[in-house]
């Protein structure tokens, strides 16, 4: 099975469909899959429900697809960093649910086991809390969460080989490893490509039973939200 195509309109093209749940690995602007979301973007889809830890910036990131109206909801856990996030929930035009950072990481995770929900502690008390279904455990008080299964998962690696393994970079790996085992339809976004066998067994962070579809991106941009420096610093 050939899992690399020529580029990430191609590899989009025929699983993108309107009101799909899309999970988007990232954080902040680390290790977010640029090329893919673009690709998203100009495919023109729209009413989708995208899950990522955060929204991206104005014009970057999944802000790409809320400046283009694209995205109806959000399920993330921060969403800080972007004007146009902020203007179209205040005025009732995107709906969020808002989900602690642990919590959203195990659900992606649940969501990817095949466990379809789980409780927890975090939240209890809060907003967070409402309307969902609350059980006593050895005297308290835990949260049900549900699972989360997305139709597509774009997520970004350094390196993968031909049959779709992963290894992820540092902290860019951050939530990719989840959003990978979430989705129905996995594309990863990848900087190097290598034979199969190249990648030490070891060093897999990902399987690639996970991953259906690989795309190239050997020169993304890897923007940083904030760049704060002083006289007489050396900037790298």
């Amino acid at each position: 099975m050939n899992k690399l195509y020529p580029s990430a309109e191609a590899a989009l093209k025929d699983i993108v469909a309107d009101g799909q749940t899309v999970a988007v690995g990232g954080f902040g602007l680390c290790g977010i899959p640029e090329a893919l979301i673009a690709a998203l973007r100009d495919s023109g889809v729209r009413g989708l429900t995208a899950v990522s830890n955060n929204a991206g910036v104005d014009g970057f990131g999944l802000g790409l697809l809320l400046a283009t109206r694209q995205i109806s909801k959000m399920i993330s856990s921060y969403v800080g960093e972007n004007k146009e996030f902020e203007r179209q929930y205040l005025a009732g035009e995107l709906e969020l649910e808002f989900t602690p950072q642990g919590t959203l990481a195990e659900r992606m995770r649940a969501g990817g086991a095949g466990i379809p929900g789980f409780y927890t502690k975090t939240g209890v008390g809060t907003l967070v809390a409402e309307g969902k279904e609350h059980k006593d455990f050895d005297g308290q008080t835990f949260l049900l969460e549900r699972g989360i299964v997305a139709d597509i998962a774009l997520v970004k690696a350094w390196k993968a080989d031909a049959s779709g393994n992963l290894v992820f970079r540092k902290t860019a790996r951050n939530f990719n490893p989840l959003v990978a085992t979430c989705g129905r339809v996995t594309v990863a976004e990848v900087e190097e490509l290598v034979d199969v066998g190249e990648l030490d067994p070891d060093q897999i962070h990902t399987p690639g039973i996970y991953v259906q579809r690989l795309v190239l991106n050997a020169a993304p941009e890897k923007r940083i939200e904030q760049r704060t420096t002083s006289a007489g610093t050396v900037k790298l």
